[in-house]
């Protein structure tokens, strides 16, 4: 039988248990799919922390990458022998078989393998909705983006150099520096040592940005305000330090009339038109060598408890992915 990493109720990586399952035909409008690669991501634990509950017995993740193996009625598009990943799905990835919608499933160039498909599909979306829906950047804007080293980070830094906009990145070493800097980051702050907000005065001649992305969250929240111009856009897309909590709206008018936004990837792809838009813009930069994948971590399915471990404690940088 297909094995796969299910939580049976919620708490530290000790929770993450391997298991056999039994996989179905796929139903109407389903493809099933045998896996190559799994990408690990922050949100997987939100989901096995409760933060982001769910029903419980469940099995992790919302990314991978394989091979087409049946196809349910109703499916128009996608065809057995097929090389597909997907990004955004309903909970289930970290399994050796699953059966997934359709419509959220797209093919792979031959260009792009299973490992790097399951490495930039989530965090590849996630850049894609921040950078060209969010605030849809034009070129020549000076931004700022936590985290700047790690797995969205580093796509974030290739894609921003792509538009010509240059990136103001965070990062906790030199040595996480170096890596965003080398991705494309135009200037990179260790926030361990530097004033953040003050720094990014300073680069900036006193202007400010017009807009931050923070998937960092709680830590990170008045010091992202600090660094918006008047009227500009916080995008708060993530809580690596804990969710932001406890907001008084007045600090906005406070700080000059700031906008802020708490977007997710899924209400930006939620249907097969809008999945495939956004992989084809993704796919078309890594094939061009735009987006290069960096993939620094690799386990076993089995290791996943030893994976999230690692990306709880800061300790990855770029991409994670599980091997089946």
């Amino acid at each position: 039988m297909p094995k796969a990493i299910r939580i049976e109720q919620y708490g530290g990586p000790e929770v993450l248990k391997l298991v056999d399952i039994d996989v179905p035909k796929p139903g109407p409008g389903e493809v099933r799919i045998r896996q190559h690669a799994i990408g690990l991501n922050f949100i997987d634990i939100y989901c096995r922390s409760g933060l982001y509950p769910s029903s419980l017995p469940t099995v992790l993740g919302f990314e991978a990458a394989g091979v087409v193996d049946a196809v349910g009625p109703k499916v128009g598009h996608l065809k057995v022998g097929d090389r597909v990943a997907y990004g955004q799905s309903p909970l289930g990835a970290y399994a050796e078989v699953r059966n997934m919608p359709a419509f959220q499933v797209v093919r792979i160039p031959d260009e792009i393998s299973f490992e790097q498909a399951a490495a930039i599909m989530l965090k590849g979306l996630t850049v894609q909705y921040l950078f060209r829906q969010t605030y849809r950047l034009q070129g020549n804007e000076t931004i700022l983006f936590h985290a700047a080293a790690g797995g969205v980070g580093l796509i974030a830094c290739q894609w921003a150099k792509a538009l010509g906009v240059k990136l103001i990145g965070t990062a906790s070493s030199p040595e996480k520096a170096g890596l965003a800097k080398a991705n494309g980051a135009w200037r990179v702050i260790d926030y361990t040592r530097e004033n953040v907000a003050e720094r990014v005065r300073e680069l900036t001649k006193g202007k400010k940005v017009p807009v931050v992305y923070d998937g960092v969250g709680k830590d990170t929240w008045e010091t992202s305000l600090d660094c918006l111009q008047q009227r500009g856009l916080m995008v708060s897309f993530g809580n690596a330090s804990g969710p932001v909590t406890g907001v008084n709206l007045g600090i906005l008018a406070q700080k000059g009339s700031l906008f802020v936004t708490r977007p997710m990837v899924g209400h930006h792809v939620d249907t097969q038109e809008k999945m495939q838009a956004a992989a084809s813009e993704l796919f078309e930069l890594v094939v061009a060598g735009k987006i290069k994948p960096r993939i620094e971590q690799r386990f076993r399915l089995e290791e996943a408890a030893q994976a999230h471990a690692s990306l709880a404690a800061r300790k990855t940088t770029g991409s994670t992915i599980l091997l089946v």
